[in-house]
């Protein structure tokens, strides 16, 4: 039996009917004439009411090919370090997604570290968020969820290179989708000092100067271990450049200025 996963912040973080979730689409949305074939994407996965906007300003400028890798932070801490649902399906109000079981057995089978866990996903928001915006794009992409739960970087940095390894050698067109918050429940104003500092690392393809970033700054970046992920898969993917698309906080949709998240977008071409 094939095994569905439903949608678990559908009605909170995003509107769970469909019709409500096109029309939030149909204004923010602005796809760009020549779409971007990007190598990655870093998106947020706040409720759409705040990052949503930042998102689709991401996903309105890149084409999502058949195949997107998910690498998001486990929230919640449970299941393995390095999370993969390796087959079935997810669900969202705009219907099924795949997931890409042979390319996710294929990284499962070159990592040391990864694992085959789907219910470490059951309750996660941070990949869930991300899916109708690739269903948008793409209505017949198939995803790899990936969720980390770990804050060993060496450890990271070698699963990094390996799967990075399986992409290269893959000889298909696969998007890595990287979710990510920015600085949580500080001044608009010590926010908005603060994010810069990683914002320039990630500029720069640089993982460790985003690890120096975030300690020397104490920014609470809930995905950073996922951004050093991709950032440290430049060895071998060898992008040519990171390209801020939109920087906000939550006050500009709240007006609460006092206590605030950070959120950025960004395209890896």
């Amino acid at each position: 039996m094939t095994q569905i996963r439903k949608p678990h912040v559908a009605g909170s973080f995003y509107p769970a009917d469909p019709s409500e979730l096109r029309e939030f689409f149909d204004t923010s949305f602005h796809s760009a004439p020549n779409p971007v074939r990007a190598k990655a994407v870093i998106v947020p996965h706040a409720g759409y009411v705040y990052s949503g906007q930042t998102a689709a300003n991401v996903f309105s400028r890149v084409e999502v090919p058949a195949q997107v890798v998910l690498i998001g932070p486990n929230h919640h801490g449970m299941g393995a370090e390095f999370a993969v649902d390796p087959d079935g399906i997810w669900e969202t109000p705009l219907g099924r997604v795949e997931i890409a079981a042979p390319l996710a057995k294929q990284l499962l089978a070159h990592s040391s570290s990864l694992t085959a866990d789907s219910p470490a996903h059951a309750f996660e928001h941070s990949l869930e968020v991300i899916v109708p915006f690739l269903q948008k794009r793409n209505p017949s992409v198939q995803i790899v969820p990936l969720l980390l739960n770990t804050l060993n970087l060496a450890r990271v940095r070698r699963t990094a290179l390996e799967c990075a390894r399986v992409i290269a050698e893959s000889g298909g067109d696969i998007l890595l989708a990287v979710s990510t918050d920015m600085s949580h429940y500080e001044s608009d104003e010590a926010t908005r000092h603060k994010d810069p500092f990683a914002l320039r690392a990630i500029e720069n393809l640089d993982a460790e100067a985003l690890a120096c970033a975030v300690k020397d700054h104490r920014i609470t970046m809930c995905g950073f271990v996922p951004v050093y992920m991709l950032l440290a898969m430049h060895e071998i993917l060898h992008f040519e450049k990171a390209t801020l698309v939109d920087y906000r906080t939550s006050a500009d949709a709240s007006g609460d200025y006092e206590r605030v998240v950070g959120y950025a977008g960004f395209i890896l071409e």
